[in-house]
């Protein structure tokens, strides 16, 4: 049975049906100074949440910049401009400024509250960056340039290992060499054990080729078993194991969800429940990737079969490049690109979720 459920945001109240998992669903802000916004990240500070993401006039515009709002008192704050691509400025007056893209707020168990971003002018050329806050995201420092080939974490959220080392799921793409070969789009894995100031990294984990693959997220399977999995250019959401807590991988595959060329996160709940947040569709032959609807949400105690959970969107548009974190308190909360134009937020009581097998592939009506 469903029930009805309050849309909260500074706009006029909406009242829709929502799945009884559904406690909140609603939207950051109503306006904001950009046009067109993408890639927002969530996490829970002592304080709260915290979420990001990048706006300007469009996607790799050098006027877009990264933007943060804290959960205060039960509504999000005024986005602020933390972070943007500003180089530095000519004799003349003209500033250099390259877009900014894929904020990732991580929150370690000691230390500062992190955010990752990457600037550059295009993701084949783009370089890591980090930013740090030491009041829960009110004020943040110098972002300063991550080593040479660091990139940080490139969408999905790190990691933090029982040693107290913080694992980055990362990735690079690469221009194909001639129009004859494919572009490679390979997955590699960051670590650091000093919140940022010093890495180790792997080497490229496949040739990027058959399987072109980025933007990985990290899942718990118990003992020193990872799995990350994430977007390819293959139809289908890739998986790559880990036996020795990310130190080495296997051989990356295709899972059995589909994948439609954008981003998905996943997390490994506390009570070992996996949960992975896609569109579930494939892609469109002969074009960049299929439609980003719908938006969906599948569970898994093993990580290997899925079960159908939740369709948070189906209506025609765009809701992609989603987040999802779980809070102390058991809850889920996930944020996801709405049409490229707002930030949706929505919370989920996992305890609540009613889960249908997915057979051949196919979401269960």
């Amino acid at each position: 049975m469903k029930s009805l459920i309050l849309i909260s945001s500074l706009a006029a109240p909406i009242l829709f049906a929502a799945a009884p998992a559904v406690c909140v669903s609603e939207f950051i802000y109503d306006t904001g100074p950009y046009p067109q916004i993408h890639a927002s990240t969530i996490v829970e500070t002592p304080d709260g949440l915290v979420a990001a993401w990048f706006g300007g006039t469009h996607e790799k515009n050098p006027d877009v910049g990264i933007w943060v709002s804290r959960h205060v008192d039960g509504r999000w704050t005024e986005s602020i401009e933390v972070a943007n691509g500003v180089q530095h400025t000519l004799a003349d007056g003209t500033v250099v400024r390259h877009p900014t893209w894929n904020p990732v707020l991580f929150q370690p168990k000691d230390g500062p509250l992190l955010l990752f971003y990457k600037a550059g002018p295009n993701p084949q050329s783009w370089w890591g960056m980090l930013t740090t806050s030491t009041d829960q995201g009110k004020t943040w420092d110098q972002p300063r340039r991550l080593p040479e080939g660091i990139l940080g974490p490139v969408k999905n959220k790190p990691v933090q290992m029982a040693d107290g080392s913080i694992l980055c799921p990362t990735s690079e793409e690469t221009k194909a060499a001639s129009k004859d070969e494919k572009e490679t789009w390979t997955v590699h894995f960051e670590r650091t054990r000093d919140f940022g100031r010093t890495w180790e990294r792997t080497p490229p984990l496949h040739d990027g080729r058959e399987i072109q693959a980025i933007q990985p997220s990290i899942l718990f399977l118990g003992g020193g078993n990872l799995l990350a999995l994430g977007r390819s250019r293959q139809d289908r959401v890739f998986e790559i194991h880990s036996s020795d807590g990310g130190k080495s991988w296997g051989e990356i595959k295709l899972g059995t969800l589909p994948n439609n060329n954008s981003g998905t996160d996943a997390v490994t709940l506390a009570d070992g429940t996996h949960l992975i947040i896609y569109n579930h569709i494939g892609g469109t032959p002969g074009k960049w990737g299929g439609k980003r609807t719908p938006l969906n949400l599948a569970s898994s105690k093993d990580a290997q079969t899925w079960n159908a959970a939740l369709v948070l969107e189906s209506d025609p548009g765009e809701y992609s490049y989603p987040a999802i974190i779980q809070t102390r308190d058991g809850l889920v909360h996930v944020t996801y690109t709405w049409k490229r134009q707002k930030v949706k937020h929505v919370v989920i009581n996992p305890a609540k979720l009613e889960s249908k097998p997915i057979v051949d592939g196919q979401w269960p009506q």
